[in-house]
């Protein structure tokens, strides 16, 4: 069984490959803003895919890049 993505989670990643605290990027910000490139999506997009069978185009992601959009977009748990 796959485990499944949470809102907490998905915090958590991020700020894992932005070298940021989960609390110090906010739900609604363009992550962008905190130095989200097109490697680092790609990096989260292969971990999601790999630890939770997340399935989403990176230029879906790439158009909405804000944490409370993707978990919408990727219809997390609330």
């Amino acid at each position: 069984m796959t485990a499944t993505l949470t809102l907490e989670q998905l915090r958590q990643d991020i700020a894992d490959v932005l070298g940021e605290e989960p609390a110090d990027i906010p739900l609604d910000e363009n992550l962008v803003d905190h130095g989200l490139d097109s490697v680092r999506l790609m990096t989260l997009v292969g971990r999601w895919r790999e630890a939770y069978g997340v399935d989403v185009a990176l230029t879906d992601l790439a158009e909405r890049p804000a944490i409370e959009q993707w978990a919408t977009l990727l219809r997390l748990p609330a």
